[in-house]
């Protein structure tokens, strides 16, 4: 529910809820450790960012020296275009600058520059920020911000969720999913694991998981003014008279983080059925598929250490996900499981409440989800004329030991 309210305020043209810098400095400072020089002589984009506000531009420009940047750049999108439920101001900052220009605070995006000590106080941080108004709105998609793109070395920002696989896509410089040529950091809905741009690129190791932890919700900040009528009040925190969003958003990349290398330390099969809780406690742990040559495996610490075929694991598994320990081969529904076909289809079969009654789906709507042949007793089944019953476990993804 939080993310589905999240994503619907994040329309294509209203990026209006910001990153914490907490959640900035914790996610770079993983990079960091992994690789104190992964920023230094880099040009920085951050686009969909609103610099006078963002966390994203103050982080950078704040550790600019530091970190050793080449030069910052931060764009923000015209209010106009956002299509804001509450009114717009300009900020006193744009305002009292020489360059304000009324007939363009609405209409034009603007573009933040940082590369040189401006104010020469002798050093470069936030203070020596430059700015002025784009040509354009501001758009990801404009040939401004594409060439600001083309010049950068490393893309970090929170876009839109709405048009998250528009702009992995616009990371490549030849706008294709095939290769992404720029270093980047975003963050998006833990639902683009599965999209079919997003799921082919984690599958080749060319895009993975952030360090920051895969099981924990972000709370983004929400301005002043939001409309917050239709939001469930488990989506929304108050704390000391700021509004925070609640979303189980991850962060997306390809730089390296040392988390991504820690191999998982597991128990045999054996042991975790004597041992594990949740194998205990659990009714599919290992039952093999109806419709793939793999078992189920529910719980990511329950992946036995001593299989050897290929198992179906939860996609929060990608938070442990270690490249030198697994082969990830594919993933359930999505038409990217190839290395692991299904061997059966069930548009035979037709669903079935539990109190008996036929919902009125057949069963094709159940094909490529990872089924078993059991009936939990809470949830629809499937069935067809031989009686055979079979139900679907959660998206699941392939994997194999190395």
């Amino acid at each position: 529910m939080a993310n589905a309210n999240l994503s619907k305020a994040k329309k294509a043209k209203n990026d209006e809820f910001y990153t914490q810098y907490a959640d900035i400095e914790k996610e770079m400072n993983a990079y960091l450790e992994y690789n104190p020089d992964v920023f230094r002589g880099k040009t920085i984009l951050l686009p969909c960012d609103d610099p006078e506000f963002s966390n994203f531009t103050k982080y950078f420009a704040q550790n600019f020296s530091n970190f050793g940047i080449k030069k910052l750049i931060s764009t923000s999108y015209a209010p106009d275009s956002k299509q804001l439920d509450a009114y717009y101001e300009p900020s006193l900052f744009e305002v009292e600058s020489p360059q304000f220009d009324e007939s363009k605070s609405f209409v034009k995006g603007k573009i933040f520059v940082l590369d040189r000590d401006s104010n020469g106080d002798g050093r470069i941080d936030v203070d020596d920020l430059e700015w002025q108004y784009l040509e354009g709105d501001g758009d990801f998609r404009s040939e401004e911000v594409k060439a600001l793109r083309d010049e950068a070395d490393m893309i970090i920002t929170n876009p839109p969720f709405s048009l998250f696989r528009e702009f992995l896509a616009w990371l490549s410089a030849t706008e294709s999913n095939c290769k992404i040529s720029k270093s980047f950091a975003i963050i998006g809905s833990k639902n683009a694991i599965t999209y079919k741009e997003v799921f082919p690129l984690i599958r080749e190791n060319k895009l993975w998981t952030g360090a920051t932890n895969f099981n924990t919700d972000m709370l983004f900040i929400a301005p002043k003014g939001t409309n917050l009528d239709e939001k469930p009040s488990t989506a929304i925190r108050e704390v000391e008279g700021v509004t925070y969003l609640r979303s189980p958003a991850i962060w997306f990349t390809n730089l390296e983080h040392g988390r991504r290398h820690q191999p998982l330390s597991l128990m045999t099969m054996e042991d975790n059925i004597k041992f594990n809780k949740k194998v205990i406690k659990s009714e599919t742990a290992y039952k093999q598929y109806d419709n793939y040559d793999a078992i189920e495996v529910p719980f990511t610490d329950a992946i036995p250490s001593d299989y050897k075929g290929v198992m179906g694991v939860p996609i929060s598994f990608l938070d442990k996900y270690c490249p030198e320990q697994f082969e990830i081969l594919g993933a359930t529904q999505r038409g990217c499981h190839d290395k692991v076909p299904d061997t059966k289809k069930y548009d035979d079969y037709w669903e079935v409440r539990q109190n008996g009654e036929k919902t009125g789906s057949s069963g094709g709507k159940t094909n490529e989800n990872a089924n078993l042949a059991t009936n939990d007793g809470r949830k629809n089944y499937f069935i067809n004329k031989d009686n055979h019953i079979i139900q679907s476990a959660y998206q699941r993804l392939f994997i194999k030991f190395k």
